[in-house]
């Protein structure tokens, strides 16, 4: 949204706030407290007639997913399609679908896993999330709606919630700052590719400006583009251990305790690693800020949201 905004484009932010904030929001940005699956988000698109749709909104816990399939199913994949069938009745240019690479390929014989890999996803939400690609390439080929699919490996970096179950990075940096004790699922050795979210900014930016010079939605476009032509990895390459990543957090954050093994979550990898040479090779797009300077990025930005919330009180 900043990027954006910083690039010259007029912003438009749908979301119902259940798991975002207000203030995460650029003012610069017109906001419609809005949820996907909700009908009047055409009354949205009929009076904002936007030329890119970057979707974002998701159900994204997947413990949450196995206990609630439904629920996942409901948010991810019809949610998605209301945002789809907008975007095809009010002419998007093109449409960028924020996708999973750290669980739509289940347990990978090789790594990192390249967008060929076959799907095996473990969890209703990698299956929810890969399904909603399927509808896009339909609406592709039935009705022209342009489109990218970026998978994403596991996003880190300032703003993100501490308090959810994704992003075990901003989960260990705030207790580690609190010294509150830190919990490690399983023995720790499960390992995952971390992506800046600067970088995640870039590849969106890149989609986005890939398609932005044409002045309507084409209307003849090709179809022999195959379905795996749409989508993108986007990861380092490298996976790092969660026993890695605690204790690079806690020399940065000068934590002092050992953390609290528990078992394993179910529906989750053990080991995942994206790929993304194709997005190197098609978006002009690599990753740029690497984990070391990362994770004190986002200590950082903790410290200083957390010496914020204490002058309030």
């Amino acid at each position: 949204m900043d990027c954006f905004i910083n690039k010259g484009y007029e912003v438009v932010v749908v979301d119902n706030l259940s798991t975002g904030k207000r203030e995460n929001i650029n003012s610069k940005a017109k906001f419609y407290n809005v949820d996907i699956q909700n009908p009047l988000l055409e009354d949205v698109f009929d009076k904002e007639r936007p030329d890119f749709v970057d979707h974002h909104a998701a159900q994204i816990c997947v413990s949450k997913s196995i206990r609630e399939p439904l629920f996942d199913a409901q948010v991810n994949i019809l949610g998605s399609l209301n945002l789809i069938k907008c975007s095809k009745k009010y002419n998007v240019k093109k449409f960028i679908y924020a996708s999973t690479g750290g669980a739509i390929y289940g347990e990978p014989n090789y790594l990192p896993c390249d967008e060929t890999y076959p799907v095996e996803a473990l969890s209703p939400y990698g299956v929810s999330k890969h399904t909603v690609e399927h509808y896009l390439y339909l609406y592709y080929i039935n009705y022209d709606l342009d489109y990218k699919v970026l998978r994403y490996s596991n996003i880190y970096g300032p703003r993100q919630d501490p308090y959810g179950e994704a992003g075990v990075i901003a989960i260990f940096a705030e207790r580690m700052l609190k010294n509150d004790k830190v919990i490690i699922n399983g023995d720790g050795n499960q390992e995952r590719d971390f992506l800046y979210v600067s970088d995640v900014v870039k590849a969106n930016l890149l989609s986005i400006e890939d398609f932005s010079h044409l002045p309507v939605r084409t209307k003849k476009i090709s179809k022999e583009k195959k379905f795996g032509d749409f989508i993108y990895n986007l990861g380092t390459g490298k996976g790092i251990s969660v026993n890695r990543i605690f204790m690079m957090l806690k020399e940065i954050t000068h934590y002092k305790l050992d953390p609290l093994y528990v078992p394993p979550k179910t529906g989750e990898v053990y080991k995942i690693s994206l790929n993304a040479e194709k997005a190197r090779r098609e978006l002009g797009w690599e990753p740029t800020v690497y984990s070391s300077e990362g994770l004190k990025k986002t200590v950082k930005w903790f410290k200083k949201a957390s010496l914020k919330f204490n002058n309030q009180l």
